[in-house]
């Protein structure tokens, strides 16, 4: 039973590129990371679109599936924070946010993949962004850019000295931390979660190789191996939730901007 042991890389969250590496100085680089995430966007948007392509009162089963996303996003976010008017507008962009954070955050469990997109920073920033542009036009199509800005970081009945110190604390709270700690929020969790998948799945591997497989040691990481995917499975859909309804409570905040 001997063999022989690798120990976990940080090469997965660095691979090396594969397409397009010397195209504009590297901009339009392709690597493993990045070919997951363009195959995740044309998965989820042919399911999506072959689902809806035919709609049948009495569904099959790809258009159930996805009609019960579209349920669970809207009546369990969109309509629950925003309204049912308000919730009913802004579905497509939180239905979107959360059905790529979901599947952008699967291949963590998938075999030979291992690691989730998420897991490095640049989509959940991108993610991240999509929903402060979307929040910042939900104020400033109904107040105005200006006024909702005012709104947003000026607290009315307070001292005018209060406002030297309050309305960068708000500015800051408002317009730079939110977009920030949706990105690191979703990123560190994934990250943590590959992370810990690496160490228990290389501790078997290591007990197992080093101990010609006899070691109780082996069967107790194995285990453990298990129960972490699982509950990683638990974190991936929580991940998409979180996001999605932090990006609903952000765009219900910045419609009542000057409701204090």
């Amino acid at each position: 039973m001997k063999g022989e042991f690798h120990t976990p890389s940080l090469g997965d969250f660095f691979p090396d590129p594969i397409w397009f590496h010397d195209v504009a100085g590297g901009w339009f680089t392709l690597d493993r990371l990045m070919v997951v995430r363009l195959f995740v966007v044309l998965l989820v948007a042919l399911l999506f679109a072959l689902a809806f392509r035919n709609p049948k009162l009495v569904p099959g089963k790809l258009q159930n599936a996805a009609e019960m996303v579209l349920d669970f996003v809207r009546t369990g976010v969109a309509e629950d924070i925003l309204g049912k008017r308000e919730g009913k507008r802004f579905l497509p962009l939180i239905t979107a946010t959360f059905v790529l954070v979901f599947f952008l955050n699967l291949p963590s469990i998938i075999p030979f993949l291992n690691v989730s997109p998420n897991a490095r920073i640049g989509m959940p920033f991108v993610l991240a962004i999509v929903g402060y542009i979307a929040f910042i036009y939900a104020g400033s199509r109904k107040y105005g850019f200006f006024k909702f800005m005012k709104s947003s970081v000026v607290i009315p009945n307070m001292p005018a000295a209060m406002h030297i110190i309050v309305v960068p604390i708000e500015f800051i709270s408002t317009f730079i931390l939110r977009p920030v700690t949706l990105t690191i929020r979703l990123m560190a969790n994934m990250l943590s979660g590959h992370l810990i998948l690496a160490l228990v799945f290389a501790a078997t591997d290591f007990f197992f190789w080093q101990f010609n497989g006899w070691t109780v040691l082996s069967a107790v990481t194995l285990v453990a191996s298990v129960l972490f995917t699982l509950f990683e499975l638990l974190v991936i859909f929580l991940q998409a939730y979180i996001f999605a309804l932090l990006v609903a409570v952000y765009t219900d905040l910045s419609l009542h901007a000057g409701e204090h």
